[in-house]
């Protein structure tokens, strides 16, 4: 699997690279209509046909597998490469939404054009400040205003299509920086304003900032001026307004920003860089950060046992939280934190079992990475909230925070700071806490709280909840102890792992580590990174998971297997599963092939009763004569005939009847009727109890000339 950095082509573009057949076939799948006598191809009408089906603005629509895979595509920027073709593409080719081309001699490109992408709603794994959500939910005057600076017209509807010239520009981090260049010193100075006051104003800031002194009043308060700087960069995309009043930085924006800016914080950071290089600040004692893709792997395996469903779009129970964190072994808060970015990615849902598409597709040691951009990007996991867990709230009440601010400052110092040696919490609290920006941020989290209705959280203690907390439990740091304490509790130092130091050096997975899967023994096997979480998944079932920390170990044994037989596993089905991930032993091998043995077979016949008949030559007689024949099961057991499932009590009465037996039940004797029974309780009570289908009765052979009998 990997990403292709090209931009995907357009829309229109795509449809006329399409052979005619293919064209004609999704006008007449669709319902469009094409009119030979507008002045537009017909590619490009279909393509104004194609933006404007609900599907995209109303993903409910799709199948979940198939939203999954969409918002897989769309985190890369439009252009997935996957190994084989996903099965849930199939519903979004057939509406036109995703298309798919040949890469290179073994791959499938998976194309999103850029008109449909800036239509798709904000998902709980995506950055709520970046620049594709932000333009989702953009006004029509602002989407128009972009696409016409770069288009060098004015845009007409459709605007997404208008919109696909302003994405290769905003899309493209390199392109994006360029564009930020060519600002004015004015456009520049407001927006680095902006930027320093935590990359968010409202609109009274925003005119300050632009030393503005005409207010425009409307109902809703101040606008600001079309013709003046916050327009000017409005119409770039690098200033996003948000309703009712507030104006975003989008987080690529901010980052290229920041890079810029570096150089000015140099001397401070030569600061606390000697006195981190000056002394020996290890701690006595210190908890050790592993692998977070391993007790993942073992959260996303034990959540497919009964009685661990979580629900889509629905905060995880806590009393699965507490279940799942006395299993593995680990605090609750860790394991939260791990199971709401999981289900962000993907691994909890059942499209992750594709080996041929992300999540799925990915090794094991590429899950660390995944997680970790997960958090990155902010859309599951807030620490300026009391519960974190985004999905516990609402759709409506999901306002993000400035907590991703204050993560990329936490990142960034990290960056600076993180050498390999230890670091006492106080020293990196101090630095910053000097950061120009945390006033900013400050008043943004005051106002967050106030439209939120709940409690205000200094930017200080939110990067104390990412150190001490979030980054851990994501492997990135490791945290040590000592025996004197301050006022908050014991001293505290943190250290920068190997782990995190690749991850934010923005590599796809930290060198080291045993890519191969192996048996330890006989029953355990040890998953290596190189597994893919498509392989470990599909074994769920027939192994238990067993020890989970800096690896992941399963236990196959010959219970677990017996199991999955009598589940309905086939033998050979289960072998080819363990083999995808490790050799079999040859123990167990034998024992595999030694439990999936058939010894016997049984056919099982319904029946609707057993016929008690002690004489043989009644059995035979009942058993051979053409109108007794048809009423039991062939071959019956010693003793008696088995009653056919579609044989009532009253029909097996009336047919041994008429070849001289009598049936007697409970000791008294069946009466077959000819005729409906009288409207009288007794005899209605008698028929329902005659009509009824019972396990035992037995039979007396009926005395001839009897009339009393008849």
């Amino acid at each position: 699997m990997g990403v292709d950095a090209r931009m995907p082509p357009r829309l229109v573009d795509i449809l006329k690279s399409l052979p005619e057949k293919e064209l004609t076939s999704l006008v007449g799948r669709l319902g469009i209509r094409i009119d030979p006598a507008k002045r537009l191809d017909p590619p490009a009408q279909i393509a104004r046909a194609l933006v404007s089906l609900p599907d995209l603005r109303d993903p409910s629509r799709l199948p979940h597998a198939s939203v999954e895979l969409l918002h897989r595509i769309a985190e890369a920027r439009g252009s997935l490469v996957v190994a084989a073709v996903p099965p849930a593409l199939q519903p979004l080719v057939e509406r036109a939404l995703v298309f798919a081309r040949g890469h290179g001699k073994s791959g499938v490109e998976l194309l999103l054009p850029a008109a449909y992408l800036v239509q798709l709603r904000a998902w709980e794994g995506e950055d709520p400040r970046g620049i594709r959500a932000l333009l989702a939910q953009a006004p029509f005057e602002t989407v128009s205003a972009i696409a016409g600076h770069y288009l060098g017209r004015p845009a007409t509807p459709p605007i997404a299509l208008s919109l696909e010239g302003a994405w290769e520009v905003l899309g493209d981090p390199d392109r994006l920086a360029e564009e930020i260049e060519k600002l004015s010193s004015t456009e520049r100075r407001v927006l680095d304003g902006v930027e320093q006051l935590g990359g968010e104003v409202d609109t009274e800031e925003l005119l300050e900032l632009e030393r503005e002194p005409l207010r425009l009043r409307t109902a809703s308060g101040a606008t600001p001026s079309r013709r003046g700087v916050g327009f000017s960069l409005e119409r770039r995309g690098v200033l996003i307004p948000v309703h009712p009043n507030r104006h975003v930085v989008p987080t690529e924006v901010a980052r290229i920003i920041g890079a810029r800016k570096n150089a000015e914080r140099e001397a401070r950071r030569e600061q606390v860089r000697d006195f981190v290089t000056s002394g020996d600040h290890a701690p006595r004692r210190a908890r050790f950060s592993h692998d977070p893709g391993f007790v993942a792997m073992a959260l996303a395996l034990a959540a497919r046992d009964a009685g661990n469903e979580a629900r889509p779009g629905i905060g995880t129970p806590k009393s699965l939280i507490t279940k799942l964190a006395t299993r593995f072994g680990r605090e609750p808060s860790q394991v939260s934190i791990l199971v709401a970015l999981s289900r962000a990615v993907g691994l909890w849902d059942q499209s992750a079992l594709s080996s041929s598409a992300p999540p799925g597709s990915l090794e094991l040691g590429d899950v660390a990475g995944l997680l970790f951009s997960a958090w990155r990007r902010g859309g599951a996991w807030d620490e300026a909230r009391v519960e974190p867990e985004v999905l516990r709230l609402p759709v409506e009440q999901r306002d993000t925070s400035a907590s991703s601010v204050v993560r990329e400052l936490v990142l960034e110092a990290l960056r600076d700071l993180g050498e390999g040696r230890w670091l006492p919490w106080k020293s990196f609290e101090g630095y910053l806490a000097s950061d120009h920006r945390i006033p900013g941020v400050e008043r943004l989290l005051r106002r967050w709280a106030e439209r939120a209705g709940v409690d205000a959280v200094d930017p200080v203690e939110v990067a104390r909840r990412i150190v001490l907390e979030s980054l851990p439990a994501l492997g990135v740091l490791d945290l040590g102890e000592d025996d004197g304490e301050d006022e908050d509790g014991p001293q505290v130092a943190l250290r920068l792992t190997h782990r995190g130091r690749a991850l934010l050096a923005e590599k796809a997975k930290a060198e080291g580590g045993d890519l191969a899967s192996k048996f330890l023994d006989t029953h355990v096997l040890r998953l290596g990174l190189g597994a893919k979480v498509a392989h470990v998944l599909a074994i769920h079932g027939f192994v238990d998971v067993g020890r989970a920390a800096e690896s992941l170990d399963l236990v196959v044994a010959p219970q677990t297997l017996a199991r999955a037989l009598s589940a309905g596993f086939e033998a050979d089905s289960l072998r080819q599963r363990i083999e995808a991930i490790a050799p079999l032993p040859e123990t167990l091998s034998r024992t595999l092939a030694q439990a999936s043995v058939v010894v016997g077979r049984g056919s099982f016949v319904p029946a609707g009763g057993f016929l008690w008949v002690d004489d043989a030559n009644v059995r035979e007689l009942l058993r051979t004569r053409r109108s007794t024949a048809e009423l039991f099961v062939e071959p019956s057991p010693m003793g008696g005939l088995l009653v056919s499932a579609a044989v009532d009590l009253e029909r097996l009465a009336r047919r041994c009847r008429t070849v001289g037996v009598e049936i007697v039940l409970e000791g008294q004797v069946v009466r077959a009727r000819s005729l409906p029974p009288p409207q009288v309780t007794t005899s209605g009570a008698m028929r329902k109890s005659s009509s009824q289908r019972l396990p035992k009765v037995d039979v007396k052979l009926a005395e001839k000339g009897d009339k009393s009998r008849g």
